[in-house]
């Protein structure tokens, strides 16, 4: 089939490689320049496993253009895969939505599936309708379909290759056959809905998830009261199937684009329905907390901060991604620089990406794991990288001028640790 997809962030440009990969033909639509310049020489403007070689496979199948009106007209299907940022009062900023809507309107010269692939609050499909007969001076036939995506950064491609579910909101039986032949060739259970249903389905599942790991960073205070340790307790836990284990590492917290934007979008969607969502509002304090208590196991061993050289190792909010939107240790970082440290740090992929919202002197970007520990008196790992699974822990605690190691992610065993000469504190162990 003939697709465009308009916008090609994280989630955009993932949707425009696998359905390529699925045998369409796709047109990314981008509104930065420098981005569809590198797209069309095959080159990938983000860091995702597998974007970069998908891009090459697929070339014939795919093109990218700045124009909306070349995308819209040359597809049956368009996924709309903009940005839907926060406000301040937590709900979602719809503009680039809204304005994608009527572009589409304008430009449609046939009828068209119009696809919600943003993350949007519920009822937005129908203020996509509105907008597009608003604009739609010709009254060309069209049909709005709400597709979420459940797309996990680092492993992108494969969620979207390989889903445990597709969900799909429509109003007709011709949009459900067309979006049945987009998704034909992959083998997952194909949930049908109406468009409203579909929409509440994403917030409901990322809240829900978000919420599994404040609970365990919950608990896990509790664990280093009593001489509980939390990773014992989320294995035994995560053994019942009712539970599951997935989303009860205790930790530094969550990040990224879609929890924190999710739960603050649905704590305001329960507000407009009048329901006041303490129980995520709780969600939203504990993840917060999360990232002071490391400030605070920091200021356990070392006292007082100022002056001294900590070391960060991990920028991203979690691995296999260079995605650092809501990243613990932006938060972590911004305290370290208030409380007069001098922050050293390493990641993998995130480096530049850190560059653009520091450029602070007191940072130093390193090349490695063991230039972060040259002469630190403090060291905390955020982001879960393998290659910190690696790391030569005798060579790293030679090279640090105090050995405080704060184990963000519970990546390595206090025994060990302090074995080694390291003063190890982790999360709820």
């Amino acid at each position: 089939m003939k697709v465009c997809v308009i916008g090609t962030g994280y989630v955009g440009l993932t949707t425009c490689c696998c359905l390529a990969e699925l045998g369409h033909s796709v047109t990314g639509v981008d509104s930065n320049k420098e981005k569809i310049r590198k797209l069309k020489n095959y080159i990938s403007p983000i860091y995702e496993p597998g974007i970069q070689e998908l891009l090459k496979k697929n070339k014939k199948r795919l093109r990218f253009t700045t124009s909306i009106k070349e995308g819209v007209r040359k597809s049956d299907v368009i996924f709309i895969a903009v940005n839907t940022p926060p406000r301040e009062d937590g709900s979602a900023d719809m503009r680039y939505v809204e304005d994608v809507s009527k572009k589409i309107a304008l430009s449609m010269n046939s009828y068209k599936v119009i696809v919600e692939k943003s993350t949007v609050p519920v009822e937005t499909g129908k203020w996509i309708k509105r907008v597009m007969n608003l604009y739609n001076k010709k009254n060309i036939p069209f049909d709005v379909v709400s597709n979420p995506e459940f797309l996990r950064e680092g492993r992108a491609i494969e969620d979207f290759l390989n889903p445990d579910r597709i969900v799909i909101g429509v109003e007709t039986e011709r949009a459900r056959k067309i979006m049945e032949d987009i998704y034909k060739k992959i083998k997952a259970k194909k949930l049908f809905t109406n468009i409203e249903t579909a929409e509440l389905i994403k917030h409901a599942s990322n809240s829900f998830l978000a919420m599994k790991i404040s609970y365990i960073n919950f608990i896990s205070r509790i664990c280093e009261k009593v001489g509980a340790d939390v990773k014992d307790v989320s294995t035994g836990m995560g053994l019942d199937k009712r539970i599951g284990r997935e989303f009860l590492d205790a930790g530094v917290g969550f990040g990224g684009s879609c929890f924190p934007k999710d739960v603050s979008a649905f704590i305001w969607i329960a507000k407009k329905c009048g329901f006041d969502f303490t129980l995520l509002k709780e969600v939203q304090k504990i993840n917060i907390e999360q990232r002071e208590i490391v400030i605070e196991k920091l200021k356990k061993s070392l006292w007082n901060l100022n002056g001294k050289k900590i070391g960060i190792l991990g920028i991203s909010f979690k691995p296999n991604t260079d995605d650092i939107r809501e990243a613990p240790s932006i938060y972590i970082i911004k305290r370290l620089l208030e409380e007069g440290a001098k922050v050293s740090c390493y990641d993998p992929k995130a480096m530049e990406n850190l560059k653009k919202v520091y450029s602070h002197t007191k940072i130093k970007y390193c090349k490695n794991v063991y230039e972060v520990g040259e002469d630190s008196e403090g060291i905390i790992l955020l982001t879960e990288w393998d290659e910190f699974k690696k790391i030569d822990l005798k060579k790293l605690r030679k090279v640090m001028r105090v050995p405080v190691f704060i184990d963000g992610r519970n990546l390595f065993e206090r025994r060990k640790m302090e074995e080694l000469g390291f003063i190890y504190d982790g999360i709820g162990r």
